[in-house]
């Protein structure tokens, strides 16, 4: 838009407005768009972001896959590789952010290396402490719990790093490119290996002062045994893995992408049942502590499967006992698998560029 809707949007005098987009275009940040005529006196000149203006790499960390991507500042993924294992080690994970690196940089113009912001990590908080639920060896996983993550980056690149809980980064990814603007508070739940997410409180994505805020997974969801469990043990994707793997298929092919699911049909139906089932008692919990308006609901499986378990969470949560309550809205997220990728990605951007 143009200086004049700019000033007025903001508050801004024009002549302050003029100033600061001058600054911001002869610092590589905006782009002019052709002059709209039509009006009396000079014609007006809409601003606009330069998508190469900045540039960053995301890494997503998970415990099957790790994902990588070069993002522009219209938050479009330029190129994205991924590799799935049996756990993450730290030698492999940070040799693929290094070579991942080197051969999306070699397609850069000099223009686009140089607005290189910065590396984002968005990495499950712990990672260590899951060793016996993806099978990892507690002698060998426990090296997480003293690698640094900063040291290793700085082995092979001097770009600034910033780290993120995976469920936070994939809100932020939300909050920006997908359904976020639409609702000023509202929880996030995103189902990975393990169920997580984060808040929005007044429009901004909140981590809270020890960093808890939005952790859904350590919820207590008490299943048709009565027995009482947290909710990343009722509703997480290791729990389908496994339903898959009694099955003798192979539950690989859940992390490959582009996903295709149709081969799991036969557990996918309950594990959607089961899991909805218990989202909606979280939603119930998470919604009497502070008035949420929506829950909106992604995670790392095809948009069919995303949609199904909305529906399932719905109908769920009509069953529920919501006496004092105003149910809150339960909605599709948008971005999708990506979500905790571009939400890397997007941390330099936001810690450098942006307010709030």
């Amino acid at each position: 838009m143009p200086a004049t809707d700019l000033a007025r949007h903001s508050g801004l005098s024009a002549q302050t407005v003029s100033n600061i987009l001058r600054r911001l275009e002869t610092d590589g940040f905006l782009l002019r768009g052709q002059p709209q005529r039509g009006r009396v006196g000079k014609p007006s000149v809409p601003m606009a972001l330069d998508p190469d203006g900045a540039l960053s790499i995301g890494l997503k960390i998970g415990r099957r896959s790790a994902d990588l991507a070069l993002m522009n500042l219209h938050g479009e993924v330029l190129n994205q590789r991924q590799i799935t294992y049996a756990y993450p080690m730290p030698d492999e994970i940070f040799g693929y952010l290094e070579t991942g690196m080197e051969g999306f940089i070699e397609n850069l113009s000099d223009r686009q290396r140089g607005r290189l912001c910065g590396i984002g990590i968005a990495a499950p908080s712990e990672l260590w402490s899951w060793s016996d639920t993806i099978g990892a060896p507690e002698e060998d996983f426990s090296i997480w719990a003293v690698t640094d993550f900063d040291k290793e980056v700085r082995k092979f690149s001097d770009l600034p790093l910033f780290t993120e809980n995976d469920g936070t980064a994939a809100v932020r990814a939300e909050h920006a490119f997908g359904r976020g603007r639409e609702f000023h508070d509202y929880a996030y739940l995103f189902l990975g290996s393990f169920i997580g997410g984060g808040v929005v409180i007044d429009g901004a994505v909140r981590r809270g002062p020890l960093g808890n805020a939005g952790a859904i997974g350590p919820l207590r969801t008490s299943g048709r045994d009565g027995v009482e469990r947290p909710l990343l043990d009722t509703a997480s994707l290791y729990l389908l893995e496994a339903q898959i793997a009694r099955a003798g298929k192979d539950p690989g092919a859940m992390w490959h992408h582009p996903q295709d699911w149709n081969a799991f049909a036969q557990e996918l139906d309950p594990w959607i049942t089961k899991s909805a089932r218990e989202i909606a008692k979280a939603c119930r919990q998470i919604c009497a502590v502070f008035d949420f308006e929506a829950v909106l609901i992604d995670g790392a499986f095809p948009p069919s499967v995303r949609r199904d378990l909305v529906f399932g969470v719905r109908a769920e949560l009509e069953r529920l006992d919501m006496r004092g309550l105003v149910p809150p809205r339960i909605e599709q997220a948008a971005v999708g698998h990506n979500a905790r990728v571009i939400g890397a990605a997007s941390i330099p951007v936001f810690s450098q560029f942006f307010l709030n």
